[in-house]
C-alpha cells in the first residue's frame, strides 16, 4: 500500500478544546485539595498548641512540687523571673544560678517554646488568667506575647483568639 504525501504530513497533536478540557480538570482538582492543605496546617498548629501548653503545665507543676509550693516567679510581675524560673537551676527556696549549679532545674531547655500561632515567646504575668482577653499584638518588653500565666496559681495559657477545630477557643486549651 501506497501512502500519500498527504498522509505522511499529518500531525498528531492536542486540539484547543481538549487542552481546555484538562486546564478545567485541574482547577476543579485543585480547588478540592487546597483547602484541606490549609486546614491541615492549623490543625498542626493546634496540636503543637496543646503540646506545649501541656509541657509547660508540667513543668510549672514539677517546679511546685521541687519549691515548697511555690509557683515559677511566685509574687512578681517580671516575666524574666518566670523564663529564669524555668531556665535557669534553681534552689528549694527560688533562687536562681547558671545551669548546674544548684539543685534544680532547668526544666526547659533553651528557650520557652514559641507559640505556633503568633510565634511569640513572650510572657504576660496576670492575676487572672481566664478574664486576660488574648491580645496577640501585645509586647512583653521586646518579645511578641505567647503565653498569659499567672504566678499565683499557676495557670498558663496561650496568647491566642479565634477557635479550634472542635470549636472550643483557643485561649481555652
Amino acid at each position: 500500500m501506497i501512502k500519500t504525501t498527504q498522509q505522511n504530513n499529518k500531525r498528531a497533536a492536542f486540539t484547543l478544546v481538549e487542552v481546555m478540557i484538562v486546564v478545567v480538570i485541574l482547577g476543579i482538582l485543585a480547588a478540592t485539595v487546597l483547602p484541606q492543605f490549609i486546614s491541615t496546617n492549623d490543625d498542626a498548629k493546634e496540636s503543637v498548641l496543646v503540646q506545649d501548653l501541656q509541657t509547660l503545665r508540667s513543668q510549672i507543676q514539677l517546679f511546685k512540687f521541687q519549691h515548697n509550693g511555690k509557683y515559677p516567679a511566685d509574687g512578681s510581675t517580671d516575666a524574666d523571673d518566670f523564663r529564669d524560673a524555668l531556665l535557669l537551676s534553681s534552689d528549694k527556696d527560688g533562687t536562681t544560678g547558671a545551669v548546674g549549679t544548684k539543685a534544680f532545674g532547668p526544666y526547659l531547655i533553651g528557650s520557652l517554646p514559641p507559640n505556633p500561632f503568633t510565634g511569640g515567646r513572650g510572657v504576660l504575668i496576670v492575676s487572672d488568667v481566664t478574664a486576660e482577653t488574648p491580645n496577640e499584638a501585645t509586647k512583653d518588653g521586646t518579645e511578641i506575647v505567647g503565653w498569659i500565666y499567672n504566678p499565683a496559681t499557676g495557670e498558663v495559657k496561650g496568647n491566642n483568639s479565634g477557635n479550634a477545630a472542635d470549636g472550643r477557643k483557643l485561649d481555652t486549651l
